[in-house]
């Protein structure tokens, strides 16, 4: 186990009285496709249809909340791969408080629109995470802003984790929670309430191929340096940071797999989704449903996997539904 204590479920109840107004409570539907494929009950979070289009407004709404009087004077600043900047973009114009959103070339337009559209400053610096990261540590230094990382932070952990609580609500006798990791805040959050409530259950990571860092990192033991590639999963890119306080120790300690999909894979999950349960989801969201429709998910009781977020760029969607091979590793060449 690591020294650095873990986010409790205790925290998690908390964040969820202090962020609760708030936020929508997404719907937990039943899908009859992904049911008969798997052989037994599976549910969708539909949390792509949270205000800002995905989970990550949860963890954000929680951070800002908890910021001292000084604190919010000087404004936040964090660095993103889309959905998090949108929802710490939205808490802090909410809260009335400056924000400043750094972020890689890699991250797509759409997504560099929907942050500004809530009235945050957004940075383009480089090709990475790691990059951007370095404007976020000249703002702290220079300015006094706050830094409100994307995963590795407890109250972000504490707000994330809250989507658990909600799903035990509705599927009581949940078996097996398939969750999309990148930095591991979601899947540490919704660990740390499962293995409480639940210990019998399982939490599965589903992470893309092309540079998952998560899976990479628990794999050497320790967190290690990723490369960040192109993929359908945009918002699963980006390492999970060498000086890791919180999510590597709850992934590795918490979480019972990590399962990888390949581009091909989330494509056809984003089809599926379309046609047969009508939504509209981007590829990091599709993941569970990508390792659902191949068979690398086995549960002996309901499944729920988390639909994580929408924001996709729906000219890549619809191409992507209409049948097309898009490739996104030939096209950022």
């Amino acid at each position: 186990m690591t020294e650095a204590p873990f986010v409790t479920a205790e925290q998690v109840a908390a964040a969820r009285e202090a962020i609760s107004p708030s936020l929508r409570m997404t719907p937990v539907n039943q899908s009859q496709s992904l049911s008969g494929i798997a052989g037994g009950p599976v549910h969708l979070k539909l949390e792509h249809t949270q205000i800002t289009g995905s989970f990550k407004l949860r963890g954000a709404t929680n951070a800002v909340a908890r910021l001292t009087d000084e604190q919010k004077a000087r404004g936040v600043v964090g660095v993103s791969t889309g959905n998090h900047g949108r929802g710490l973009a939205y808490a802090a114009s909410a809260a009335g408080v400056r924000c400043v959103i750094c972020m890689s070339s890699l991250v797509p337009q759409t997504k560099i629109d929907g942050i500004r559209s809530h009235g945050a400053e957004v940075r383009i610096i480089g090709r990475s995470q790691d990059e951007a990261q370095e404007e976020v540590d000249r703002l702290v230094k220079e300015e006094g802003m706050t830094m409100i990382p994307p995963f590795d932070h407890p109250d972000i952990i504490a707000g994330q984790g809250t989507l658990a609580l909600e799903i035990l609500d509705e599927v009581p006798d949940v078996a097996t929670l398939l969750v999309p990791v990148s930095g591991g805040g979601l899947i540490s959050g919704v660990a740390a309430v499962i293995k409480a409530r639940k210990p019998d259950a399982k939490v599965i990571g589903i992470s893309m191929e092309r540079g998952a860092a998560m899976y990479e990192c628990q794999k050497s033991g320790k967190p290690v340096l990723v490369k960040e590639l192109p993929t359908l999963a945009d918002s699963l890119g980006g390492g999970i940071g060498l000086d890791n306080r919180l999510t590597f120790a709850m992934t590795r300690d918490l979480v019972d797999d990590l399962v990888l999909v390949s581009e091909a894979e989330i494509a056809a999950a984003i089809r599926h989704i379309y046609w047969q349960e009508r939504q509209i989801v981007e590829g990091s969201g599709s993941v569970g449903v990508a390792a659902l429709l191949t068979g690398k998910i086995k549960s002996s009781g309901p499944v729920v996997a988390i639909l994580s977020g929408g924001n996709i760029d729906m000219s890549q969607h619809y191409r992507i539904v209409s049948g097309e091979d898009v490739d996104v590793t030939k096209e950022a060449d």
